[in-house]
């Protein structure tokens, strides 16, 4: 495993929510808020929408799946899911296609948890409330939750890398969204970055928040092509990249 000098290979065995300034969940298993302080919502769109090129590509494909690192709040499927919609609204097609969200969590928060996160965003707040009430009260093995507008979610519980070795599927595009590396390097580390390339389709991309060094090494070892590209407000960088066709 390639960490560099700044990770750790602490494991938690559990996980508990603080509620911070602005009602900011935080891990105390990881040190590290869910979400970015300065607009968790504003994040997603700027390194995962647009970082994996979004909207163009489902202008061009019907169907599509996203796979995550980090289920967190759910704030990012509930973010993607709203955008899907948006970009399928003039869509003069019966079809509108299908979007398939596949998320990898250790910690799956409460139902009521998950509820006093997302109420920070009111536009969210239709698809926020169709999620939390799906939301198992215990989430355990694979959470498969049907939407009405062909949207789907899969949520598989348990550590990342034994999920995805038993996973059969493969993603158009990754969000990369664990806690901090510094943190939590299991989530990134080299055995895990290459199991998520061999589940990429070629063509497929991934962006993550995280411009580490020794992250983007991992990144480029397991095959990817890796660029950096401004970060959200307050990060100089992020970090975008593909697999070859």
């Amino acid at each position: 495993m390639n960490q560099g000098s700044d990770a750790t290979d602490s494991s938690p065995s559990e996980n508990t929510i603080e509620w911070h300034a602005d009602d900011m969940p935080y891990s105390t298993a990881f040190g590290d808020h869910y979400y970015s302080r300065a607009d968790g919502r504003a994040e997603c769109a700027h390194v995962f929408v647009n970082g994996n090129d979004l909207l163009q590509r489902w202008a061009k494909q019907q169907r599509f799946t996203i796979g995550e690192l980090g289920f967190g709040t759910g704030l990012n499927f509930v973010e993607t899911w709203r955008q899907w919609q948006a970009s399928k609204i003039n869509t003069v097609e019966t079809d509108k296609g299908q979007l398939h969200f596949v998320s990898f969590e250790r910690f799956p928060l409460k139902a009521s948890d998950m509820a006093r996160a997302l109420v920070a965003w009111p536009a969210l707040s239709t698809l926020s409330d169709q999620l939390v009430s799906a939301w198992p009260d215990q989430p355990t093995g694979v959470v498969r939750i049907a939407f009405d507008d062909n949207v789907s979610l899969e949520v598989h519980i348990g550590d990342a890398l034994p999920c995805m070795q038993a996973w059969s599927g493969m993603a158009d595009a990754w969000f990369l969204d664990g806690f901090s590396p510094a943190r939590n390097s299991q989530m990134w580390s080299l055995e895990l970055m290459s199991e998520i390339y061999q589940h990429t389709k070629a063509g497929g991309s991934f962006a993550t928040y995280s411009a580490a060094g020794w992250v983007r090494r991992n990144l480029q070892a397991a095959g990817f092509i890796v660029e950096k590209r401004p970060g959200h407000t307050g990060k100089r960088d992020m970090s975008i990249g593909t697999r070859a066709l």
